[in-house]
């Protein structure tokens, strides 16, 4: 199989997996860090239970992180093909489409009922300016495009759902993180203050919910294979980054 069979999904059955992958990435990343998880990681898992049943009925704070979850996954691809060569953006772009609206049609089911769910905003490259010019213009190669672009965008997506689903990620610390990102990666600073690189370091697990999606989905990726080890090799770098214990 390959990443192209992920288009058979349609039904909340089929998401559940994709739905606890993402759930499992939020908590990694939110006990990583310290923060306040509540409830989450029951509440994901009643969820994913739910889903596996094709239950759309769930509690208000269930059917929200589900919505916000899928309605993030199903914006995030395209913005972050803008940071990527124009050959990989167009090669990308009907998986990306159809990606899209699968994912939007689920999140509807769990949507409805609820007083509102937004759909997030993902930086592009004319968002981000450094020097004047576009933070991509200060970033050269695939990989190094690749990380930063997911350097950037996996933090906006981490701070939509985790908020949806009840998690409080502290403000001033996404903005800075947010800031020492574009600089660090554009080679305007030459390290991170310790706790966003603990917290970059962290988000950099997505190569965990690449790896578990592949697997839940048995696709044997070669994409996939690629995404991970960027992924991976990034976080363990950054994990390299910290400080030595005396």
């Amino acid at each position: 199989m390959t990443v192209i069979s992920l288009l058979r999904l349609d039904s909340p059955a089929d998401f559940a997996d994709w739905y606890r992958v993402g759930a499992e990435y939020v908590l990694t990343v939110s006990e990583g860090m310290g923060f306040e998880t509540g409830t989450f990681e029951a509440d994901f898992r009643e969820a994913t239970n739910a889903m596996r049943d094709g239950d759309t009925d769930l509690r208000p704070e269930l059917a929200r992180s589900v919505a916000a979850d899928l309605l993030a996954d199903a914006v995030f691809s395209d913005p972050f093909c803008e940071w990527m060569p124009l050959w990989y953006e167009l090669a990308l772009a009907p998986f990306v489409q159809a990606a899209d609206y699968r994912l939007r049609r689920v999140a509807r089911e769990y949507a409805t009922g609820l007083d509102h769910v937004s759909v997030p905003r993902f930086s592009r490259p004319r968002d981000v300016y450094v020097d004047g010019r576009s933070a991509l213009a200060h970033v050269d190669g695939f990989v190094d495009q690749f990380v930063f672009a997911d350097a950037l965008l996996h933090l906006e997506w981490y701070d939509h759902v985790a908020r949806e689903s009840g998690i409080d990620v502290p403000r001033s610390l996404v903005e800075r993180t947010r800031r020492e990102t574009v600089d660090y990666y554009t080679g305007r600073r030459e390290g991170l203050s310790e706790d966003v690189r603990r917290f970059q370091e962290l988000l950099f697990a997505d190569d965990v919910w690449v790896r578990d999606i592949d697997d839940a989905y048995g696709l044997d990726s070669a994409l996939f294979g690629v995404w991970e080890r960027i992924l991976r090799d990034e976080r363990r770098r950054l994990a390299a980054m910290a400080p030595k214990s005396e």
